[in-house]
């Protein structure tokens, strides 16, 4: 019995030896994480450089006119249409960031503070469907608002979260129904 009493009345813990090993593994450990933040970030880099034949996104108009819908959250990224994984980096899309979407007769509107905004005509919006994910992102079944839209010759998945996730089906069904009639349109 008189181990047990020894060592419940130590005090301390064994004082380090071997500061050296120590530190080594440390400054060995920090190095690592730089090298692999820095990897991450040149992959990102050339991602932009592959998806630069992406031309410019367009601005605005003036005077889009009266809002049909309007809704702040959140924007999770872009990616390649039907692709939930390939994101799209190229002019700021793969920023995630605050937003608030503004859906009117001449398109959708997406203002991003701290990042770029950018603009979908109506003639290049595809489609509205309610998901689970986008690349960086998954929720629950119907959490986010994927708007398909063209840009140049590419199809463009984007994500958005709504402040209160009600509004998603109403932007699903308004968005399809302007794409339904601008397709008849052609």
């Amino acid at each position: 019995m008189t181990p047990v009493i020894l060592l419940a009345e130590a005090k301390k813990s064994a004082e380090v030896t071997d500061w050296g090993a120590r530190i080594g593994w440390l400054v060995g450990l920090a190095l690592f994480i730089a090298l692999v933040y820095w990897l991450m970030r040149e992959g990102w880099k050339w991602r932009g450089t592959l998806q630069a034949g992406l031309p410019p996104l367009p601005a605005a108009p003036e005077d889009t006119g009266p809002a049909r819908l309007s809704m702040s959250g959140r924007y999770h990224g872009s990616t390649t249409a039907g692709q939930w994984l390939d994101r799209i980096v190229a002019h700021g899309l793969g920023t995630r960031s605050r937003a608030q979407l503004t859906l009117t007769d001449v398109g959708l509107e997406v203002e991003r503070p701290g990042a770029a905004d950018f603009f979908v005509p109506r003639a290049a919006l595809r489609g509205a469907r309610l998901d689970k994910g986008i690349a960086g992102k998954v929720l629950t079944e119907g959490g986010l608002l994927v708007v398909t839209w063209q840009h140049g010759d590419k199809l463009i998945d984007s994500g958005f979260r709504s402040d209160r996730s009600a509004e998603h089906a109403e932007w699903a069904d308004t968005l399809n129904k302007m794409t339904n009639d601008t397709e008849g349109a052609r």
